[in-house]
């Protein structure tokens, strides 16, 4: 994918220009209802270009049920959706519907809140809450058992746990002090590989980041960190470089500028977006961020093609079935 695209003597960068623009709202609402449904089947059985295929037995024969727009398996008579089995299942929105609310997600450059989804859905604020977040774990699979290789960074992020100075000056407090801390400050350790993808991990301490590295990086990989104190024990087993930070942001092609960006993109979406994160929900937010940081050159229809991909070959979710049925605390 081009970065860069020239017009005579000017040029545009490619996410300002009409190749990156190809899927829309308009489009979606203007195909309808049968078209959007047309889409999931072709996307949940691409072998058998869109013809039902029994997730129980695996049979390709199935009798059609259009009134409910169900099949009904002709070996084991088991009935089946085309979101059965994956993470929509049990959805109660229109395929239309779904399919916009995907187009809303992947559009989004710094990522949505639930608000702003159900307002432009019309839905409640629960049901954009869920959609978004079984969204984020199905992006998250995709570089599930991932091991990264070559030039890779490794860097910390403190996020959360805000302690709110006192009005008058004399009863305020060290908000430095471990007693006075809320418990609810963590750390997003996040490894990112030059030219690859990116591997995030939340931890209360930055120095948890070093076991993650020895389970996420291959014996082969070069390690690229700063100066902190924590990384020293990474020498041990790989090829590691240090940059000091306080002498040199980058020197000789060692540096840790790759997952800085990404804490930047990670910064600007709980910033501009959602305002606060909650320490339960933070990883599914690391995982978005890290997933457009890593597909930010593709066009919006791909990425929207990639999504509805790893959310029809992602299972069941046990963490967002029946979240609203059960205590959410």
């Amino acid at each position: 994918m081009y970065n860069i695209i020239e017009y005579g003597d000017m040029t545009q960068h490619f996410l300002l220009s009409a190749q990156a623009r190809t899927l829309s709202l308009k489009e979606i609402y203007k195909g309808g209802e049968d078209k959007a449904y047309q889409t999931f089947r072709e996307m949940r059985w691409t072998e058998t270009e869109g013809e039902p295929v029994c997730p129980k037995c695996g049979c390709c024969e199935a009798y059609d049920i259009s009134t409910r727009r169900k099949f009904k398996c002709k070996a084991c008579h088991h009935q089946f959706s085309v979101t059965s089995g994956t993470i929509f299942a049990s959805r109660k929105m229109d395929f239309c519907d779904l399919l916009a609310a995907i187009c809303i997600f992947v559009n989004a450059a710094k990522g949505i809140s639930a608000l702003q989804m159900a307002r432009d859905l019309d839905v409640q604020h629960k049901t954009a809450f869920v959609m978004c977040h079984k969204l984020r774990e199905a992006l998250a699979a995709e570089v599930e058992g991932l091991k990264l290789s070559g030039d890779v960074e490794i860097d910390g992020m403190f996020t959360g746990g805000h302690i709110r100075p006192a009005n008058y000056k004399w009863n305020r407090i060290d908000r430095r002090l471990t007693r006075h801390q809320t418990g609810k400050r963590r750390v997003v350790v996040a490894m990112r590989q030059r030219g690859g993808r990116t591997l995030t991990f939340v931890t209360r301490s930055e120095a948890d980041g070093v076991y993650h590295v020895n389970q996420n990086a291959t014996p082969c990989a070069r390690i690229h960190a700063d100066e902190a104190s924590h990384w020293d024990v990474l020498h041990e087993r790989f090829e590691t470089y240090r940059i000091n930070h306080s002498e040199a942001y980058s020197h000789a092609d060692v540096c840790t500028n790759g997952v800085e960006s990404f804490f930047s993109r990670l910064r600007r979406t709980i910033r501009g977006q959602h305002h606060h994160v909650s320490p339960r929900y933070l990883h599914q937010y690391a995982h978005e961020a890290a997933w457009r940081e890593d597909h930010r050159r593709m066009c919006n229809g791909g990425l929207a093609h990639r999504v509805i991909g790893l959310a029809l070959a992602h299972e069941k979710s046990r963490d967002w079935s029946g979240y609203w049925q059960r205590s959410a605390a």
